[in-house]
């Protein structure tokens, strides 16, 4: 990628801040570690057992629960109005390998007085991070800011009376951009809710539909994608999906050398973790070696501090790293496209957002079209990466509502 122009470099550096800002001060009041956890979820995952598979955890099914605990959420004001559930449960990752995942079960205490079961949603919030103690479920349980971002999401849909379920969809190796094991984490957390008996009114007759942005929205789709061959079972009436990075080549590309390579740091640190065939250690020089081990264990508030105007060439002894076959070859694995949803999909996106490229997005819609998908695309000339989430938020929720109302999906396909 050439260096941007002096002017074009500082009208995204000056649109960045007030993401950057609000990232810096979630990091300010995230809750400082505590070696004995007063409440449940108050330590972060990898200090707390519950968060440990079983040795025999390749014997569970697919979303079968293996433990839950109710918690008191530390967030808005979630505490009185909903009751809140963890839920550990058996999924896979990107190979196939047994793992273990928790979602956050949230349900309103107001009781449901609409039509037919109460409707649930899996959010996926955008972690985007490499460390455990950004996971949305420890955020929500320990007051962290880090849940925040999830919790935005999911304030307007609870307020509906609709349950949220929140996975932790980047897994116990907190791996961002890793489609497969972000898709069946997903699922196998619908499946898990569905069994779960513990919440009044949530069971397996709950209608369910995805929404996620940014980060989220990479799960979102890879969730919806997979959902026909992975879980036929989880019956899904419609995805929300905004500011999509579908392709993580195309992302990166994009990224590099700007404000936002810390993001770029936060994929190469997990796809190499969660992909050992990429081998990207003899590609690396020693700053990149460095940078690798830097980038692992942290959320993204310090990775965009850390990681600004970093390119790939600078870390790596080879002209162009992404070119390389067996790293190609793992970049195309973790794109968006190759199957189309059975479920109906709103994809939004401003075509100027300065962090996830719009063009890739609309390459995935088209593929998607292409193989059958039904999805309604609405694209802003003008607008932010952040901003566009507040912008469209309204517009996501009224097609859920209309996908549970069983209106027939809008189709710009």
């Amino acid at each position: 990628m050439p260096p941007l122009p002096s002017g074009r470099r500082g009208a995204r550096a000056a649109a960045a801040l007030p993401l950057a800002a609000a990232l810096a001060l979630t990091a300010l009041t995230a809750p400082a570690r505590a070696d004995t956890p007063p409440a449940a979820g108050s330590v972060p995952p990898d200090q707390d057992p519950f968060y440990a598979a079983p040795a025999n955890i390749g014997g569970y099914r697919p979303g079968q629960i293996v433990a839950s605990r109710k918690i008191t959420p530390k967030v808005g004001d979630y505490a009185t109005k909903t009751d809140t559930w963890q839920i550990s449960y058996r999924s896979n990752d990107s190979h196939g390998a047994p793992t273990l995942i928790v979602t956050s079960l949230m349900v309103p205490k107001k009781a449901w007085t609409g039509t037919g079961p109460r409707p649930a949603v899996s959010v996926q919030a955008a972690e985007d991070s490499t460390g455990t103690q950004c996971a949305p479920s420890y955020g929500l349980s320990s007051g962290s800011v880090i849940a925040g971002w999830g919790a935005a999401w999911s304030t307007q849909l609870l307020d509906k009376g609709w349950a949220v379920a929140m996975p932790d969809h980047e897994g116990p190796k907190s791996v961002f951009m890793a489609g497969p094991q972000a898709g069946h984490a997903v699922l196998d957390g619908i499946r898990a809710v569905k069994n779960f008996t513990a919440a009044p009114g949530i069971g397996k007759d709950n209608p369910w539909t995805l929404n996620g942005y940014s980060g989220g929205a990479q799960a979102t789709g890879w969730a919806a994608e997979l959902q026909p061959s992975y879980a036929p079972d989880v019956e899904l009436k419609g995805a929300a999906m905004g500011g999509t990075p579908a392709d993580p080549e195309a992302v990166a590309r994009f990224l590099d050398g700007g404000i936002f390579s810390g993001f770029e740091a936060a994929a190469a640190a997990s796809l190499a973790t969660e992909f050992p065939e990429m081998d990207i250690d003899p590609l690396m020089n020693d700053a990149g070696r460095k940078a690798l081990a830097d980038a692992r264990g942290k959320c993204l508030t310090d990775l965009l501090i850390q990681f600004p105007f970093k390119k790939l060439s600078g870390y790596s002894t080879v002209p162009d790293p992404l070119a390389v076959p067996r790293v190609k070859a793992v970049l195309k694995l973790n794109t968006l496209g190759s199957a189309a949803p059975a479920t109906p999909v709103f994809d939004y996106h401003a075509n100027t957002d300065e962090i996830v490229p719009a063009a890739q997005d609309d390459a995935l819609v088209k593929a998607w079209c292409t193989k059958g998908a039904t999805v309604q695309t609405v694209r802003d000339a003008i607008g932010e990466h952040a901003l566009e989430m507040v912008t469209r938020s309204g517009d996501a929720l009224a097609f859920l509502s209309d996908r549970y109302a069983g209106k027939p999906a809008p189709d710009t396909c």
